[in-house]
């Protein structure tokens, strides 16, 4: 059966200039207000969504360190390991590359995991990665100046960028929970997928930040609604 052609189910918009980052809960709301008058459907789904809150990140190595380390984890495992990091010191570069690989593995951080910050270390060390020089790229370039690390693959950095760097045109369209809620909220047949919900995203530039905290948000408040129909 062919795939439905959602891209087309938005209107086209431009993009405005300078759109404040999602820093605060102003910012948030000023994204979301303007969210909701691209697309009829957004608003109703802002409304169902609830209280929408930010959810601001250490930026930088500490930031970046702290996504990896949550990676496929429940989110208390997450927690008691970075704990157990933070308790090490080991949360700046020259901090990280001070300990030997067992002293970091005891904290809970699994070889890739550990291999994976190493390499961050080094390269801010070297560097050849500066995260305050992400703040000026637009969206694209900073995801590929991100994935040219070992180890962190697009997701990974468009977590950070959002909410570290609190970029305001990120929308990680990999992400099964996306997915599901926003095939909920425009009641599409199935489950779009990562190209298809790319291509319907850039229909909400520059405010794809916030649509995405607004459907992780949805995705909580329908699961746990009789309105949720899984996916």
């Amino acid at each position: 059966m062919t795939r439905p052609d959602i891209s087309s189910q938005a209107p086209s918009t431009g993009a405005s200039a300078a759109p404040p980052r999602l820093d605060s809960a102003q910012a948030l709301d000023l994204h979301l207000k303007a969210l909701g008058r691209l697309d009829e459907r957004l608003a109703r789904a802002i409304v169902r969504a609830g209280e929408i809150a930010p959810r601001i990140s250490p930026k930088g190595f500490e930031g970046m360190a702290r996504i990896v380390c949550g990676q496929q984890l429940s989110v208390a495992s997450a927690r008691a390991i970075w704990s157990r990091v933070e308790a090490l010191g080991a949360i700046t570069p020259e901090a990280y590359l001070a300990f030997d690989e067992a002293t970091l593995r005891r904290t809970g951080l699994s070889r890739g995991k550990y291999e994976t910050i190493r390499g961050v270390a080094l390269a801010v060390a070297d560097r050849t990665l500066d995260f305050s020089a992400l703040d000026a790229l637009d969206a694209e370039a900073a995801i590929a100046s991100l994935t040219r690390l070992k180890g962190i693959g697009p997701w990974t950095a468009e977590i950070y960028l959002l909410f570290c760097a609190g970029h305001p045109d990120v929308f990680p369209a990999g992400d099964l929970a996306l997915q599901k809620a926003v095939a909920h909220a425009f009641d599409l047949p199935e489950r779009p997928l990562p190209k298809e919900l790319i291509a319907l995203a850039a229909h909400w530039t520059p405010h794809r930040g916030a649509a995405a905290i607004m459907f992780w948000r949805y995705f909580s408040a329908m699961k746990n609604s009789d309105a949720w129909d899984a996916l």
